[in-house]
């Protein structure tokens, strides 16, 4: 059963006509094999190709602490393996292997434990609630922890961000514990339009940052830790360790590269036009009558958000089907998921192919579906 909705998901996405965005999984390898066309102005391909991080991936490094504002970063395979990396180096620097988090934050809901399975770590959680965690609940955690880790957005409640001065605030709170704080920012590159402030203004705040190079930039994968170069270099002996030092990296490092020349300056373009989508998506189901609709948050903070219904989230999942197949018009490409008795809940993403969608494309698309959910 569950394949044969992820066959008809891919199918409609592929036929669609109008879409708020292109998930990755619908991709062919030709279309991703196409995203290094003209790849001669991201790199020069003449040079030797990279051998165990040198070459193209040490320039990717240089380019991400350049944007980032540090001093140096490292290239990773994974944001997983770099932040267990990050934070089990900072543990040794601070002699204290705990770690303050959020409970809804990405290693506690989405990596098997590995902060304390493999890395001798012990996340505590500050809290479990849906929002950023504050300055009070690090002042007034009951016990010491060496390093603070702020996933920025938060991703499980809603792509969430704290207000500048919130954030300033909390990381103040954990400096006066004399904890270091670490930012996981797979999604960082999309926060300065909500921050009001420049990449590196923001990653400056902390003391190391993790970004993806694939979640907002769509490259092929890797991520990058980027921090101070002495944390650096030790983090680079640690990626070897957790076998981390592949032996050539090119076309993920030039995907990469890719996404820093084309994506990246999008991205406020993005997050402006998903706030426009998010008010007409409200106004589209007031108008058909549902009970109540909720986007979350109000006003989107990155370039996704939720949206929350009441109905059956199988409901939900094939009303959006059927509006795609019968229409080719695909308002909700991601898939839903249940939040209770009667009430799911769904991502939405806005990128380049929703920029072309007005307000009215998106209430009357939303009206739609309504006619198809409630029928």
């Amino acid at each position: 059963m569950r394949r044969r909705l992820r066959e008809r998901r891919v199918a409609v996405h592929r036929d669609a006509r109008r879409v708020l965005a292109r998930p990755g999984f619908i991709t062919t390898l030709r279309e991703r094999i196409a995203l290094l066309q003209d790849a001669d102005g991201l790199y020069d391909l003449d040079e030797p190709s990279d051998m165990y991080g040198n070459g193209i991936v040490a320039a990717l490094e240089d380019r991400t602490a350049a944007l980032l504002g540090t001093e140096a970063a490292a290239f990773f395979p994974t944001g997983t393996m770099a932040q267990q990396v990050a934070l089990r180096c900072w543990a040794g620097r601070t002699g204290n292997p705990t770690v303050a988090l959020h409970g809804l934050s990405h290693p506690e809901v989405h990596e098997r434990h590995a902060f304390d399975r493999l890395s001798g770590l012990r996340p505590v959680r500050l809290t479990d609630e849906p929002r950023p965690p504050t300055a009070d609940e690090v002042r007034g955690f009951e016990e010491p922890f060496g390093a603070l880790m702020l996933e920025l957005p938060l991703r499980e409640p809603g792509y969430l961000l704290p207000t500048w001065e919130e954030l300033t605030e909390v990381v103040d709170a954990a400096r006066e514990r004399d904890a270091v704080v670490h930012f996981d920012g797979a999604r960082l590159w999309e926060c300065t339009t909500h921050f009001g402030r420049p990449l590196a203004e923001i990653a400056g705040l902390a003391d190391s940052v993790y970004v993806s190079f694939y979640k907002s930039l769509k490259g092929y994968g890797g991520a990058a830790l980027a921090g101070p170069r002495t944390l650096i270099e030790e983090a680079k002996a640690w990626r070897h360790r957790y076998g981390g030092q592949v032996f050539q990296q090119f076309p993920t490092a030039l995907s990469a590269l890719a996404g820093l020349e084309r994506e990246l300056p999008r991205l406020p373009e993005y997050v402006a036009h998903a706030r426009v989508v998010a008010a007409a998506l409200r106004e589209g189901f007031a108008a058909a009558g549902l009970p109540w609709a909720r986007v979350h948050p109000e006003v989107p903070h990155t370039h996704e958000f939720q949206v929350w219904l009441p109905c059956d989230a199988d409901d939900a999942g094939e009303a959006a089907l059927r509006q795609g197949e019968e229409t080719g018009t695909v308002l909700f490409s991601r898939p839903w998921d249940p939040v209770g008795p009667g009430i799911a809940f769904t991502e939405v993403g806005v990128e380049a192919a929703g920029l072309e969608w007005t307000a009215e494309d998106v209430r009357a698309a939303a009206a739609d579906f309504a006619t198809r959910l409630t029928a």
